[in-house]
């Protein structure tokens, strides 16, 4: 299991590089200010991670319960990144829609597309975090199956 400064360095990483990412690309694909998308960009990143953090706590508690570890494979890595998005979808629209001036309908689009580009941005992020700083029980399990 992760300790509470290792989720936090993950919560705060994902979403720093997220919304350098996110930011100028989604004002060129919406044709609007950089300064819009980046409030939007603040504001959906500063609610994503207080849920990330909330979102990944529950998910490794309930995979250790159902399944005695925490490690993922590459289905339950896409059945998170789903959930995680659908989830944050359903807060972000009002937000979106208002600050924006636009309809829910464009603004459901919008959040379609961040939530599209998030979720392929998560599989990437969550891969690569777990291979930057895998957690040492993993690295025990990997040398048994080999040795």
């Amino acid at each position: 299991m992760r300790s509470t400064a290792d989720r936090i360095r993950h919560a705060i990483s994902f979403e720093i590089i997220g919304l350098a990412l996110i930011t100028p690309l989604g004002a060129l694909a919406f044709g609007m200010p950089m300064a819009d998308i980046g409030v939007i960009g603040v504001a959906s990143a500063t609610i994503a991670t207080g849920w990330n953090y909330l979102y990944n706590l529950g998910f490794d508690h309930l995979m250790q319960r159902l399944t005695g570890g925490t490690q993922k494979t590459v289905a339950i890595r896409v059945a998170h990144a789903a959930l995680f998005e659908g989830g944050l979808l359903l807060v972000l629209l009002p937000l979106i829609a208002w600050y924006l001036g636009v309809s829910l309908l464009q603004a459901l689009m919008m959040d379609v597309s961040f939530a599209l580009f998030y979720m392929v941005y998560a599989f990437v992020f969550n891969w690569v975090y777990d291979r930057v700083f895998p957690l040492p029980d993993w690295q025990i399990a990997a040398d048994a199956s080999q040795g």
